[in-house]
This record gives structure tokens, sequence and C-alpha cells, in this order.
């Protein structure tokens, strides 16, 4: 049982963007105490003057669906594990970019290619199961040193129904889309994801995730999306995502929110006021950011979407054949339309491999040195690559601009996400990094947000739009999920040569009661668990 704590002496920044305002935060059964009812006689009393003290922070994007979780000869390395409770991450938000851990396959014909598919991205844990309830069971029994929530992804959902074929959903199996997220929302899901740069959930067209809004309007659960394209045609894509909201009734939240690659730096500007307009038309819309200007994601996500037909298994086919090669390499050189192009956005010097775990010498260079170094070109470097590796490598994307992330940062609305990819090798240092940096650069050194609006983009913003109810405050009866940090030291320290390391200035982290972390050391507690979104009666048809 977790004891009683008073956070003595500290400057308290509640998670309502309010002032910061000098005060004790007792702690008791796991609750945020009403004042003056712990007795410090009775109470591990810490001193935390000169402190902030905030409610523990909530990662509204991550991939971490799988991270702690066992799978049979592996263990993830504890800096992995434990990256995001060292910097203050209190609950993560996974089951991002339309790919989650649930819903396993509601066909035998579909269960090889969607454990394929969830293993390749989510790690060799990621073994898809029924529903949210075997998910929160999975991360219930995993010994939790924070707490996890979870989207469901329409990429999982679709493949669960109807394989990876490259199609539109009948109406028959839209409605069985439709019956499973409902059933995932009435369980506790946090809302649901698109991915749509990424198999299978780009073959879908705008008539079905409409359907699927309906069915997250009537829970007034978000749909959060990745849109189909954040390069060239983003504001083509943003549109889209705002005509689904409107058409359907959804809140909408756009995750990692970006203009990147060479054709879209400066529409950020653009893409912000299309927001803007729409919440005065009365729509719902958010979005998250990470305050870097890489990004990263899957290597096999470079390629054209019509390579990834059928599965992985396909894919790899595909990429054994040199006419798909040759057929690869034009869609790329030749600007085929209808998709994200990030390399014709780019380029493959602007690709550094982040994970590759049967070739960790390569961690850490790009594509163009490493195809020049091999001397092949780097479609073809690229193909015996995830080859090697059965699709399962992860990269860096040098894509953005610092004037768009910080518009895009600071614009009223955005939540911090670290879309962290925790992966063995050199993932992005985003997963360790992000919300120091964005208390020590952005709010510290550079004053683009103040204290207490950042920490309430960080608390109580994501706790009411993902409906995690409890938590995100510092209100007698809340969650006692806490953190306390030194504004003057707090900072990143991860880079993308040390992608781990931990940041500075994160004093203590309380979840639920108990502290994860005391004097920046860990202590070996581990009270997280799944967090399930409090039910609220659906609209029905």
């Amino acid at each position: 049982m977790p004891g009683d704590y008073l956070l003595r002496g500290g400057l308290v920044a509640d998670g309502s963007g309010s002032p910061a305002v000098p005060a004790d935060v007792a702690l008791s059964n796991g609750r945020i105490a009403p004042p003056g009812t712990v007795d410090p006689r009775e109470a591990q009393v810490i001193d935390v003057s000169g402190l902030v003290v905030s409610p523990g922070f909530i990662d509204v994007h991550t991939h971490s669906d799988a991270t702690v979780l066992d799978a049979p000869g592996t263990m993830p390395p504890p800096d992995l594990v434990l990256a995001a409770a060292r910097q203050g991450v209190t609950t993560e938000i996974a089951g991002n970019c339309g790919y989650s851990l649930f819903p396993s396959a509601q066909a035998d014909a579909h269960a090889d290619g969607l454990r394929d598919f969830c293993t390749a991205l989510l790690g060799p844990a990621g073994n898809p199961v029924p529903g949210i309830n075997g998910f929160a069971a999975r991360h219930n029994g995993a010994g939790r040193v924070n707490n996890i929530a979870s989207l469901l992804g329409h990429s999982t959902l679709r493949a669960a129904v109807m394989g990876f074929s490259q199609r539109e959903a009948t109406a028959e199996e839209t409605d069985r889309l439709c019956r499973l997220l409902d059933e995932a929302l009435d369980a506790g899901a946090v809302g649901w994801s698109s991915g749509l740069i990424y198999p299978p959930g780009t073959f879908a067209g705008t008539a079905e995730l409409i359907a699927l809004g309906k069915v997250s309007a009537r829970h007034r659960a978000p749909y959060v999306t990745h849109l189909r394209d954040e390069m060239s045609r983003v504001e083509e894509a943003l549109d889209e995502a705002l005509q689904i909201s409107r058409q359907s009734g959804t809140a909408l939240h756009v995750s990692h929110h970006k203009t990147a690659g060479k054709y879209a730096t400066g529409k950020s500007a653009t893409t912000l006021a299309m927001m803007d307009e729409a919440r005065l038309q009365g729509l719902d819309v958010t979005c998250d950011v990470y305050p870097y200007v890489a990004g990263s994601t899957s290597l096999h996500a470079m390629l054209p979407p019509w390579a990834s037909d059928g599965g992985f298994r396909a894919l790899l086919t595909r990429l054994a054949d040199p006419g798909q090669r040759d057929r690869m390499r034009a869609s790329i050189e030749d600007g085929e339309p209808g998709w994200e192009n990030t390399i014709g956005n780019g380029g493959w010097d602007r690709i550094d491999v982040a994970g590759a775990p049967k070739h960790p010498g390569i961690e850490g260079h790009s594509i163009t040195a490493l195809a020049a170094r091999a001397g092949l070109d780097p479609v073809d470097y690229v193909a015996d690559l995830l080859l090697a590796e059965s699709g399962a490598v992860t990269i860096i994307s040098h894509s953005m601009d610092e004037a768009d992330m910080q518009r895009v940062l600071a614009h009223p609305g955005t939540m911090i996400g670290s879309d962290g990819v925790p992966k063995d090798g050199k993932p992005h240092p985003r997963w360790a990094g992000t919300f120091a940096r964005v208390l020590g650069r952005y709010v510290r050194e550079l004053g683009l947000l103040s204290l207490e609006d950042a920490v309430r983009r960080m608390t109580m913003l994501p706790a009411q739009r993902f409906g995690l109810a409890g938590r995100g405050s510092l209100a007698p009866g809340s969650a006692a999920d806490v953190v306390v940090f030194d504004p003057a030291t707090v900072a990143d320290q991860a880079t993308f040569t040390d992608p781990l390391r931990a940041p500075l200035g994160i004093q203590h982290v309380f979840v639920a009661g108990r502290e994860i972390l005391h004097a920046q050391r860990l202590t070996g507690a581990a009270p997280g668990a799944a967090v399930l979104r409090e039910p609220v009666p659906a609209r029905r048809k």
C-alpha cells in the first residue's frame, strides 16, 4: 500500500494553467489529500523548496504498446523501458498511428499476417490480443513502473477484419469494423487512431473513416490521426481529417503535427489557421507535437504503399524481385501520386538507420552512406536490409524546420507527445528527452511557453482530451501521480548518438502515491497499471 507523503515548500503548478503558487501537497492512499489532512508526524516529509510540483506528465503519443511485455528470449534494456518514467511521464498513451495490440484476427486467414505486422512494428512481444481487456491484463501483470492507456489502431482493426488487401472495405466489413470499435470504446479504449501513410490503413477511403468517426462521436471519444500526408500535400490531408470530423461529429486530434520536407516548409501557418477556422465552425480539434526537427518511423514506410499489398510477407517477396525493386524505384523517383513520398520530398541522405537488430554496426548512419559503402543503389540496399531484418528496421528522418515546429508548439490546444519508438539500437532521443526538453529549452531558455502553460499541455489538457478521469490535476481525490522538478536545471540530455541518456532536473516522480523516482534515482517501485477510459454513455443511433 502507498504511504503518506507531504511535499513541503514547493511551487505548485496544478495543471490548470493558472499561476503557480507556493503550497504543500499531500499524498495519502494513492490519492491527492485535502490540505491539512496528512499528519507530518506520520508521513514521509520531503523538502521541495525551490522546486515545482505538478501532476504527472501524460505522454499523448507513444509506441510503447509492448515495450515492457515479455517475449521468449528477449529482454529490453532497462534504460529503454524506464526512459519515460525518468522524465516524469506517469501515463503513456499507446495505440497510435493506426496500430495497437488489439483486436486479434477475426479469421484464421488473417492471423499470421496480423502477428507479423504487430511484432515488426511493436517488437517481439507484440502478439495481438482480443481486446482492450486483454491488453490491460498483459500490462497489469508486467511490473510496470508507470501507467499505460491505449487507443484502438485502425490498421490493426482493418487487418483483423479484412487482412492487408489494397482495397476499400465492403458494407459488411465496415459494419464489423464499427462494431469492434464500439466494443473497444465501451471497454475503455481512450479513442481510436489512424496512420494513413501506413498499410493497411492507407488503403482505406474517407467514407470508411467517417463511418468509424460516427462511432467515436457517440462515445465522445477522439479520432486521433497521423495524416495521409505531412509533406507536400499536408493541407489536403488535413482537410480530409477535418471533413471526417465534420461529417461524423467526432472530436479530432492530429498526431505529431508537422509540415515536413522541402515542399512544405512554412506551411504550418496555413494548417494551424485551418484548425482555428474549424474550431470557429464548432469542430473539436486539437493536436500534439514533439520538440525536435527529425522524425522516426519504419524503413518500409519509405516505399510506396502498393509494395505492402497483402502484408509483410508479400512485401518481403516483392523486395526479393528485381523487377519489383525497379518499380519501387520508379515510384519514388518519378513522384507517383497518391502517397507521402518521403524520399522524393527529401532524399536518402536524410534517412539514418535507428534500429537494425541483426546489423547494429549500421545504426546512426545514413542510407546514402551505407549504400555507397556497399556499392549499391539505395533502393537495392534498403531492400536487402529489410529482407535481412524481416522488415523490422526503424529510421530517423531529418525532414522538418525549427520555425514550423515552434509555431505548432506555441499554438493554443497543442499537447506534448514524444512519439517515442522504444526499440533497441539508437532510437530517436525524443523517447527519453521530450518533456525535459520542452521545460528546459522552450520554457526556460527561449520563453516560447510559460511554465504553467507547458505543464497544462502535459497534464490537464491531455487528461481531458482522452477521458482520463482523476488525472492531470492536483485536486483532492485525484490520482497521486506527481512530478517534482527543478525549473532552473531541468533539461534533456538524450542525443542522437546517446539517445537514452536521462534528463536533468526531474527530482521526484510518484505513481499512484508511490515514489518511483527519488532524487533523480529510480526506487525500484513498480505501481503502474493499465488505465481505462471511464465509460461515457454512448449516444446511440
